[in-house]
Parts: C-alpha cells; sequence; structure tokens
C-alpha cells in the first residue's frame, strides 16, 4: 500500500498527444519514487478554464468543475484531491471556495448536477501538485531520495501567475515564491533566487490572439533568465512551460535573438535526480532538448 494516496485530476492538457503529456509522465515516475498513489477521478471532464470564460455563464463554468470533486467524493471519499495542471487546479479550487461562501450558488450547481445523479458535499481540499511535495512530503524527505544530484547546472525557478495568485503555496511570498528555488537547491542544482521574473505572466491565450505581445512578454522572462546565468528554465504550469519554450524560434526572428533556453517541469527535474531514465523523466517530450539533464539521466 502507498504511503500515500490522492485523487487525481489529471486534466486536458496532460493527456496523449496534448500539448504537456510529458508532464503526466514524468509526474508518474516522481510520484513512484515517492511512493505516491494517483487515483484518477472517473469520468472527469475540462475544467473550463479558458472558454468557460469566453462567454459559458458563471453557472455552468463552475458546475464543471463542481461535477469533479462531485465524482471525487463519490469515487475516492477522504482523498484530497491534486492536480498538476495549473489552470485545473486554480479553476476547481476557485469552484470550491465560490460555493462554500454562496449557498444560493451552491444550491443551484447541485441541482444541475442531480440531473446526472450527482451531489456535491464540497468537502474536499483541492492541492497543487507543488503542495503535496511542499507541504506534505517536505524538501528533507525529497533530498533522501536524490541518487544523482544535478551538480553544475544553474536552474531559475518560473513559477508564473496562476500557481502564484490568488491562492499561491502555503506560506509563499507573492512577490518571491522561493519553493522551486529550495526545490533546486535540493536536487543538487543551484538556483537562482534573484531571477527577477519568475512571477511574470507568460501571456496565457494570447499566445493564440495577440501573439506580438505574448511573445514580447515572453522575451523578458527567457531574457532575465539568461542574464542571472541560467542554463534551464523550471516551472510547474503546462501553458508556461509550452509557450515560453516553443516561441523562441519565432522571437529570435522578430527580435534578432538566439535563445534555446530548455523550459522543463519541476517532475522532469526531480525524476532525473532520483536516479530514473530520460524516457521516465520524459526528456524526448521537449522541444529544446535539455541536454545536461540527459547527461546526467544516461550516467
Amino acid at each position: 500500500m502507498a504511503k500515500r494516496e490522492y485523487s487525481f485530476y489529471p486534466g486536458c492538457s496532460s493527456q496523449k498527444g496534448a500539448s504537456s503529456s510529458n508532464y503526466l509522465r514524468s509526474v508518474k515516475a516522481m510520484c513512484e519514487e515517492l511512493d505516491i498513489q494517483l487515483n484518477d477521478i472517473p469520468d472527469w471532464n475540462c475544467c473550463s478554464a479558458s472558454i468557460g470564460y469566453a462567454g459559458g455563464g458563471e453557472l455552468p463554468r463552475l458546475a464543471l468543475s463542481a461535477r469533479n470533486i462531485a465524482l471525487s467524493e463519490q469515487h475516492n471519499a477522504g482523498q484530497e484531491i491534486v492536480a498538476t495542471c495549473a489552470a485545473c487546479w486554480l479553476a476547481t479550487r476557485e469552484t470550491s471556495e465560490r460555493l462554500e461562501e454562496d449557498e444560493s450558488l451552491f444550491a443551484e450547481a447541485n441541482q444541475a448536477l442531480a440531473e446526472a445523479g450527482l451531489k456535491l458535499k464540497n468537502e474536499t481540499p483541492i492541492k497543487h501538485m507543488c503542495e503535496v511535495l511542499v507541504e506534505d512530503i517536505g524538501y528533507d524527505e525529497i533530498g533522501e531520495k536524490v541518487k544523482k544530484p544535478l551538480e553544475g547546472i544553474r536552474i531559475a525557478g518560473y513559477v508564473g501567475c496562476q500557481t502564484n495568485r490568488p491562492f499561491g503555496i502555503h506560506g509563499e511570498s507573492y512577490e518571491n515564491p522561493m519553493y522551486l528555488d529550495k526545490l533546486v537547491d535540493t536536487l543538487g542544482a543551484e538556483s537562482i533566487p534573484a531571477y527577477e521574473k519568475k512571477v511574470q505572466c507568460c501571456g496565457g491565450a494570447l499566445a493564440f490572439s495577440e501573439p506580438e505581445k505574448s511573445q514580447e512578454m515572453i522575451k523578458g522572462i527567457i531574457e532575465a533568465a539568461y542574464d542571472n546565468g541560467a542554463d534551464m528554465i523550471v516551472t510547474p504550469c503546462p501553458v508556461c512551460q509550452m509557450n515560453v519554450e516553443v516561441y523562441q524560434d519565432q522571437i529570435n526572428e522578430t527580435y534578432g535573438t538566439k535563445f534555446k533556453m530548455p523550459v522543463v517541469y519541476y517532475s522532469t527535474l526531480m525524476t532525473v535526480a532520483f536516479g530514473r531514465s530520460a524516457k521516465d523523466a520524459a526528456l524526448d517530450g521537449q522541444v529544446i532538448p535539455a541536454k545536461q539533464l540527459e547527461a546526467i539521466a544516461n550516467r
């Protein structure tokens, strides 16, 4: 029996062929090493993080996340809900808090769920995987699992905005959260606490609607990492990872820069440091190869 069990909300972007399928692969390997069992919420649905704000209305948007919570309470009773996607975590936690504070809205959501044979209790804590790592496990236990320290790599911790506001990780500063820096140090690499763009927005969906604005924001994020001597960037957010990695060629063409900065997930770092293979760490899913991590994984 696993040391810890959680009700797991994978989210759309982690599915096979989706933009962060490599994230899920590295998370699963990381959790195996930490003796964490993730129990998928059966028949989970999209959290409506994007389209839900585009005109679908408040109740339909909240009802989608409420359905996931209700399914978790029915099938994984007593287990805290954990999401790896920043947007999924934010949408689910917002729904839980909104419905707790508004009895009328809670009743309307349950009326909608009743049509599908579900009833929401809304008694389940919602956590981001980083909260599990920091609060439930802790840096000391993580450090004990390190078999291949990530020595000689300078890593900029890019938190982004969705895992930082409005909720954030417990006890962390909104302006200068340090948990990624502490994690990097725990894994044997060198963190960059003074990295000034760690909570800068990457532009999110502006990458599609107004790419020039988003790419200007991304340029600043990457430039600051280079200015601070970083070899790579680590992030907890699928949108941040995608935007900051995949648009570097376009930014280079527009601004005459020569960016080639790997952008990885914390779970990728941890999987490599825990001694797992490059495949388990999903390093084959990088658009810009993280060659230093590949070298350590292949030792």
